[in-house]
């Protein structure tokens, strides 16, 4: 039932924006719910493309666990260099980077 999978992944982005607004203190769990909301959107998209009979949505759905993991790489190596640099990944003290 598509149904049930669409409110699942409502329910996911939600608690995703949700992360994002409440925790605003330490930035690698800000990064944690953005992944959990690329999860809703792949579940959103193999959902549709089950249903749909169409495999342009796996497609996608690849696509975004690639974008995900070139993200999630990214971020990560930026943190590493900020608790280098600085000696905290607290959101407050990322403003006073120059360059």
């Amino acid at each position: 039932d598509p149904i049930k999978y669409l409110t699942f992944s409502m329910i996911i982005s939600i608690l995703g924006i949700r992360g994002i607004l409440i925790n605003r203190r330490n930035i690698p769990i800000m990064s944690m719910p953005i992944e959990s909301m690329l999860l809703a959107v792949n579940s959103n998209f193999l959902v549709f493309s089950i249903s749909l009979d169409d495999m342009m949505g796996q497609s996608f759905a690849l696509l975004v666990l690639t974008v995900a993991a070139a993200e999630s790489a990214i971020g990560l190596a930026i943190f590493v260099i900020t608790f280098r640099v600085r000696g905290t990944i607290a959101v407050e003290f990322i403003n006073s980077i120059q360059g």
